[in-house]
């Protein structure tokens, strides 16, 4: 280990509890969660914050990647201001390096993948005997790691959930038309200056997938999302491959090759000379690590290890060193939560804080609509209020609540609104660490005598304030957002 891989690790192993597990804005209304990312749409844009989320086998692992975020954000960045001429990208100019903002653009419904070599799942299928991929047929003779002959399309569905499914350019065409084309010549293009950027850096550019977009109003292609990161694409050393592969080809191709099925299995080769297994500068670290600590497909994914995590972020920041020849900046100071709320505010991208609204009925939507107006007139954000009974409904009061605090990367402030004997106010104040407001619900002065006690006679450690006035309790729930700003 060397002076500058021991003083990264160092810096790591004291940032492992420095991490962004959510990147969740509730005041950016429409949100979609994926596996690393949430994305949240703004008017004419995507706003996208990285979290240092891993994910493996389909699966989220219980263990964040300190600065894992922040890293492939400004691959991300580095990729896409190196192939502008080759297409425009939806890039716009962002505040934070966990955050990506880009131009909001319709996906043309494809993962758009290509391969230069045989690796990965292209290799597994291989040595199982496919032939053919995506309609595609192969050469006989291949092995893993080989290099082929021209990089190949692959794309594949854009499955919500699950696994994307293989499919043709055929299949393409007939949904695209003569756009589809375009896209692959496009992604093909985009592979060859990834390779020439790795190249140049002593790297192997091994596979990847983009995704496109399309501006519905010129009908122009763009290159959206991600380019060229470490969870998209794989990358391993130049030096480390012209080392090894000439070997391994020896070997397959010498008669002690027909003791792995017949010289087409390299993974049975890896097994008895595992010294020959070449490394990769992706995201296949941790999987490797989860398959030596005995994982199968099936069962529970084990946590990951101090060691792994401080071993897995090094290799990301060191990959982005090398490939772009920029020093990581570990300076960022305060937790990234503070850091992007704090940064997307002084963009004016974010406000800051964010009412939560929480009924307990449908039939207090009027009354929600009297706070709510007060909200926008005085421009506080708030999210889509629920409606839920916490007589009826305890267990999903608190999952919500449970979700909301534990996802949310901005203050909030709770405001519950319910008739009768009110129960929401006081279990969710039991439930949250931030502030809650109850603004009671009322028909008539039996039931208000009711409601009012019930909402101001609270156990002690039980912090709820009541304000009876929906005008005044949206007001006061502007003022304590105010406070963090």
């Amino acid at each position: 280990m060397d002076k500058r891989e021991k003083e990264y690790k160092e810096i790591i192993k004291a940032n492992l509890d420095n991490v962004l597990e959510s990147g969740y804005i509730p005041e950016l209304k429409e949100h979609k969660k994926g596996k690393v990312r949430d994305v949240h749409s703004a008017e004419d844009k995507l706003i996208m914050v990285a979290s240092d989320r891993v994910s493996c086998f389909d699966h989220v692992l219980s263990r964040c990647i300190p600065y894992k975020g922040a890293v492939l954000n400004l691959f991300n960045q580095w990729a896409m201001e190196n192939s502008t001429d080759v297409i425009r990208n939806a890039m716009l100019p962002s505040p934070d390096t966990n955050v990506i903002i880009q131009k909001k653009l319709e996906n043309v419904g494809f993962e758009c993948v290509v391969r230069g070599y045989v690796w990965g799942s292209l290799a597994s299928d291989y040595e199982e005997g496919l032939r053919e991929k995506c309609g595609i047929n192969l050469p006989d003779g291949l092995l893993r790691y080989q290099k082929l002959e021209t990089p190949i399309f692959t794309p594949t569905s854009k499955a919500e959930k699950g696994h994307d499914e293989d499919v043709t350019l055929e299949t393409m065409i007939k949904q695209l038309e003569q756009t589809a084309e375009k896209i692959k010549n496009i992604s093909i293009n985009l592979f060859n200056r990834g390779t020439e950027l790795a190249e140049k850096a002593g790297m192997i550019f091994i596979d990847t997938k983009y995704e496109l977009g399309i501006d519905e109003k010129n009908g122009m292609i763009y290159l959206i999302d991600e380019s060229n990161t470490p969870d998209s694409s794989r990358y391993c050393s130049r030096e480390e491959y012209d080392k090894k592969w000439p070997e391994i080809e020896r070997i397959m191709r010498s008669p002690r090759g027909s003791d792995f099925n017949a010289g087409s299995d390299v993974t049975g080769l890896l097994e008895v000379e595992p010294q020959l297994k070449i490394k990769e500068a992706s995201k296949q670290f941790v999987r490797d690590v989860l398959i030596e600590a005995g994982y199968k497909e099936g069962q529970k994914i084990p946590d990951l290890t101090d060691e792994q995590l401080i071993e897995t972020s090094y290799r990301y920041i060191d990959s982005y060193e090398k490939l772009t020849g920029k020093k990581f900046d570990f300076s960022t100071g305060e937790h990234p939560k503070k850091r992007i709320m704090n940064n997307l505010k002084k963009a004016g991208l974010a406000y800051g804080g964010c009412v939560v609204p929480i009924g307990a009925s449908e039939s207090d939507k009027e009354h929600w609509e009297k706070i709510k107006g007060t909200l926008i007139s005085a421009q506080i954000p708030y999210a889509d209020p629920v409606y839920l009974s916490a007589h009826k409904q305890t267990q999903k009061v608190l999952d919500y609540v449970s979700k909301m605090d534990s996802t949310s990367i901005e203050p909030l402030v709770y405001l519950t609104f319910a008739g009768r004997s009110n129960g929401l106010g006081p279990v969710v104040a039991g439930n949250t660490k931030y502030p809650v407001i109850t603004c009671p619900v009322f028909s008539d002065k039996a039931d208000y005598l009711v409601n009012i006690h019930s909402s101001l006679q609270m156990p002690g450690k039980l912090p709820l304030a009541t304000i009876i006035d929906p005008g005044n309790a949206a007001l006061y729930a502007k003022r304590i957002i105010d406070l963090t700003r």
